[in-house]
């Protein structure tokens, strides 16, 4: 039937967006004569399930998710020096959602990808109709403030100490991805399947790119000043906030700070997830999403 979602299948992509001096890769599922739902790449955009994809798609949106700038199949810098900051991610994505849609869109972001998404709700709020942000926090990668929770000091052990796999190797990345999972609580098996669709789908064969692509290694360096955070009170878009409770990386207390510090969010704690949204949970988050 025209229109019905469609679960998105590895491999090349169907189109490409060029905006602010790049070029983004994006995919759609659903109708595209639906409001627009704008999924942030954490940095690729698989990131986001293809499950979730098609349970927002069902309930009547026109779903797209992209690849940041130096990831996946967008534009390539040098993942080692990004020659651009936060905020041109940021202004990447009101571009985006402008190209897409007549009217203004539902921005989600997940992990870094929810960084991105506070950032550009606050400097473009005539873009979005509406955020949603999934496992993330309102302070950029570093040192956290005191009244939020750091990273689990084991587990950041655990994942730090990781013996990093052959890049250029695809078995290798996903038996990385798979460790990598296990500590942060995740579905291991999800998480090597999603690291060998991302590794298939990195341009080329340099290992910096699959590691950036894989770690998010270009975010990592980015200039992310000034702070945001103390100008989250100042949103007014409909907001969810969803969080893992088991999430020992970006700990729960990142999420509960949100929702208390933008006006009117509501919080979505999912009792039995860690970074990861887990199958049991796609349905709630869809209509989470979809009430907004």
């Amino acid at each position: 039937m025209a229109g019905e979602p469609h679960a998105p299948a590895p491999g090349p992509l169907p189109g490409t967006v060029d905006v602010n001096g790049v070029t983004l890769a994006v995919e759609h599922v659903g109708d595209r004569s639906m409001p627009t739902v704008l999924l942030v790449g954490a940095p690729t955009m698989l990131s986001w399930s293809d499950a979730l994809c098609v349970a927002v798609a069902r309930g009547g949106r026109h779903v797209v998710r992209y690849d940041l700038r130096d990831s996946g199949r967008s534009t390539r810098h040098d993942p080692a020096t990004p020659g651009y900051t936060l905020r041109d991610l940021a202004d990447d994505a009101a571009a985006l959602a402008r190209d897409l849609s007549v009217y203004p869109v539902h921005l989600a972001g997940i992990g870094v990808g929810g960084m991105v998404a506070q950032l550009a709700a606050l400097d473009h709020p005539a873009a979005f109709s509406a955020l949603t942000l999934i496992g993330t926090r309102a302070v950029a990668p570093g040192p956290v403030d005191e009244n939020l929770p750091d990273h689990d000091a084991d587990v950041k052990r655990r994942v730090f100490s990781l013996t990093p796999p052959d890049w250029s190797g695809r078995e290798s990345v996903v038996a990385f991805a798979t460790a990598r999972a296990e500590i942060l609580g995740n579905d291991a098996v999800a998480a090597g399947e999603v690291a060998g669709r991302i590794w298939d789908r990195t341009p080329g064969s340099d290992a910096g790119s699959r590691q950036a692509d894989q770690l998010g290694m270009a975010f990592a360096r980015l200039d992310c000043a000034p702070r945001w955070r103390e100008r989250l009170p100042g949103l007014t878009l409909p907001t969810l906030v969803v969080h893992g409770r088991c999430d020992r990386f970006f700990p729960v207390g990142n999420g509960e700070a949100l929702a208390h510090e933008i006006p009117d969010a509501r919080l979505l704690v999912l009792d039995n997830a860690a970074s990861a949204i887990p199958p049991s949970a796609v349905g709630e988050v869809a209509a989470a999403m979809l009430a907004l």
